[in-house]
């Protein structure tokens, strides 16, 4: 088994393929994802943001995501998604998290370097081997349904990430993973597709910036997007969104289905039967799986 995060997306780098990321709110949502990523024997990353973390328990899921690691000798690795600051940074990585993203958007650009540095100095300094990734450019913040593309995240070129930008960042903070706006956006669209990727776009800031990339947003995207993303330099590939809709209708299913079940071990298991079957079709697709 690969060891460290590190190590898996270095390995998935040298076979052209991406690792997936998807986040949980429950030990439900953790199984579903173990589960698919076990059936096909692949890497996967959990991803739990603040507001997941403070539902499910800081020290909990490090507890499941661990104790699934030993018992099977799989290499699933447990991320912290969105974190918004230095104090929530060290929190997980005092709980030996596997990665944690420092999101800088809501703040400045010079705020967003000086947290982003701090945050890797104090990773280094925990003697763990915890990767640190920060977002560069707005690309929305919510993992939901939307009716249109939210302020701000308008896909023009003034809004995308520029090679430079992104080598003069990750120089200033020592950051070990990027995710840069490339066309990219948190959320699915409702009633349109989500926009085309810059692919061109993609593959300079990898060549340029010199770190591993990360796409977030990736539930609207298609999947022809998506592979070009990976062959132009995308390591890691983040779904929320569509897993949630899977859990979400398959728990309704259930219920309209038998209506006065009140065991929540029958009328979720649908819900986790759901999500695992989207989590298998995406993870099939990032290992260009047939």
């Amino acid at each position: 088994m690969v060891e460290s995060l590190r190590e898996a997306i270095k390995e998935a780098e040298e076979k052209g393929v991406a690792i997936g990321h998807f986040n949980v709110s429950d030990s439900e949502a953790v199984h579903a994802i173990f589960n698919a990523a076990k059936k096909l024997n692949v890497p996967v990353i959990i991803g739990v943001s603040e507001g997941e973390r403070d539902f499910i328990g800081v020290n909990q899921v490090r507890a499941l995501i661990d104790s699934l690691k030993k018992e099977h000798g799989y290499p699933i690795y447990l991320n912290a998604d969105h974190t918004y600051s230095f104090e929530r940074v060290k929190e997980v990585i005092d709980a030996g998290f596997d990665a944690v993203i420092f999101d800088g958007t809501k703040v400045s650009a010079e705020e967003n370097v000086k947290l982003a540095k701090k945050s890797v100095e104090y990773a280094r300094s925990s003697g763990k081997d915890i990767l640190v990734e920060a977002e560069l450019g707005y690309i929305g913040t919510s993992s939901k349904l939307l009716d249109e593309v939210p302020e701000g995240a308008e896909i023009t070129e003034d809004k995308l990430v520029k090679p430079e930008d992104a080598k003069k960042f990750v120089d200033e903070t020592g950051v070990d993973l990027l995710a840069p706006a490339v066309g990219n956006l948190h959320g699915m669209l409702k009633n349109a597709a989500n926009p085309a990727l810059d692919i061109e776009r993609i593959k300079a800031i990898r060549e340029t910036a010199g770190v591993p990339l990360v796409l977030h947003g990736g539930s609207g995207i298609s999947y022809e997007d998506f592979q070009k993303a990976i062959k132009a330099g995308i390591s890691i590939v983040h779904i929320n969104t569509a897993i949630r809709v899977a859990y979400k209708e398959g728990i309704e299913e259930a219920l309209e289905q038998n209506p006065d079940d009140i065991a929540p071990y029958r009328f979720m298991k649908e819900g986790v039967e759901n999500m695992e079957e989207v989590v298998e079709r995406y993870l099939r697709l990032f290992n260009f799986l047939t």
